[in-house]
């Protein structure tokens, strides 16, 4: 009996294709719009965190300031000094390796070619500390980091403006007033998970940008490797209080810096793309009810149109629950033929959109499911009560029906 109540629904959906197309499209539209939304925000959120890993696992950022600006409108807070960084390294347990940076931005010139750029100072530290393995060349070496010499390592936006086509690595460029050699040649890593390129930089030993760049010994950043046997909530905290203590910030006064943990930042950025993605879902979600109104507005107009066809069955001997499977079914049929159009149009949009913001594409089996079943179940709940209206009707009264 299903298989012929199946049969009947699925001749009367095609003897009317485009009124059933244009039922469906709510559903089409819901289960897309839910389905893209969602595969879309875990994909960005993939995204993100390959960004933050990319900053290196157990590392805190310590910084001058109350926060990534200096706030409050007040005097600036001073700078960390070279000293900072060997205390923290003698006397904080776990702590690994710091490496501390100083940063300017200036001009790369080769051979007519000129690129802008961000030059980052720092010590041999900073590859125990954030790994970033070398596509091609060396580091430099203590003795070359000790004499504060002029040689750098790229990132891959760098070579690809200033080398096209060439290897870089041996070459002499100008960056800002500074004849500098290429030693190497970093690996890619894309986007920042703060926004910025993280291959478009020269990294090159800290005193020689201290020299010849920012004119002074001032640290602006450390970046603190932590031991993994070691919590790095506890080592934030010592790190803490060796710096008040250094800092001369006495009992009850705030610090006038702060230390970020890269997990914490992980965990925040993740979060919040969770919740906007899951605001963006129940927001389309919403189309998905518009429908299923749909879907029974349009069965009610089928029961009118059929109220004649209906009277015949029930007078040669069709029971009313067969009427009103029948019309169920049909309902049914139509909400997860949307779905599945649904479904596909998504995995569509979806294949198009990534590339374009440049996250990867994924495939969320959850969710899919999930979209399907509910555009089921709404075929069920909005086509109930057509179908009971259909299964209620007088045979004598549906046969007189015009």
């Amino acid at each position: 009996m299903i298989g012929t109540t199946l049969l009947l629904a699925l001749r009367s959906i095609a003897r009317h294709k485009l009124r059933s197309f244009l039922t469906i499209l709510g559903i089409i539209i819901g289960v897309g719009a839910v389905v893209t939304m969602v595969t879309l925000g875990k994909a960005t959120t993939a995204a993100v965190q390959k960004q933050i890993s990319a900053l290196g696992t157990n590392i805190l950022q310590v910084r001058p300031g109350q926060g990534f600006g200096r706030g409050g409108g007040g005097p600036r807070p001073p700078d960390f000094k070279p000293e900072d960084v060997t205390a923290i390294a003698a006397q904080v347990a776990g702590v690994t390796a710091v490496a501390p940076q100083a940063s300017a931005t200036a001009t790369g010139i080769y051979e007519g070619a000129n690129w802008s750029t961000t030059v980052n100072g720092t010590t041999d530290a900073i590859w125990q500390v954030q790994p970033w393995p070398l596509v091609k060349g060396r580091t430099w070496t203590p003795a070359e980091e000790q004499a504060g010499k002029a040689v750098c390592v790229i990132g891959n936006t760098v070579r690809k403006n200033l080398f096209p086509g060439i290897d870089a690595v041996g070459k002499r460029f100008r960056i800002g007033a500074v004849s500098c050699d290429v030693i190497g040649v970093l690996t890619t890593r894309g986007q920042a998970g703060f926004g910025g390129d993280q291959d478009d930089t020269v990294v090159m030993p800290i005193k020689a940008v201290q020299r010849r760049f920012t004119g002074s010994r001032d640290i602006r950043l450390m970046l603190v490797g932590v031991d993994t046997r070691f919590a790095t909530s506890a080592v934030q905290s010592s790190m803490t209080d060796l710096l008040r203590e250094r800092r001369g910030i006495t009992v009850g006064k705030d610090d006038d810096f702060n230390i970020f943990d890269t997990k914490q930042i992980s965990d925040t950025l993740t979060g919040t793309t969770t919740l906007l993605t899951s605001i963006v879902a129940v927001v389309a979600a919403i189309s998905l009810v518009v429908g299923g109104i749909g879907i029974m507005n349009i069965m009610l107009v089928s029961v009118t149109e059929r109220t004649r066809e209906i009277g015949i069955r029930l007078a040669i001997g069709a029971v009313a629950r067969e009427v009103l499977l029948q019309f169920l079914v049909e309902a049914v049929a139509l909400s997860c033929l949307g779905g599945l159009i649904g479904l596909v149009v998504a995995q569509g949009v979806i294949g198009i959109i990534t590339p374009l913001i440049q996250v990867p594409w994924i495939f969320v089996p959850e969710i899919n499911v999930v979209a399907f079943a509910i555009s089921a179940v709404i075929g069920v709940v909005f086509g109930y009560f057509p179908a009971r209206r259909a299964a209620g009707l007088n045979p004598i009264d549906a046969l007189r029906h015009e």
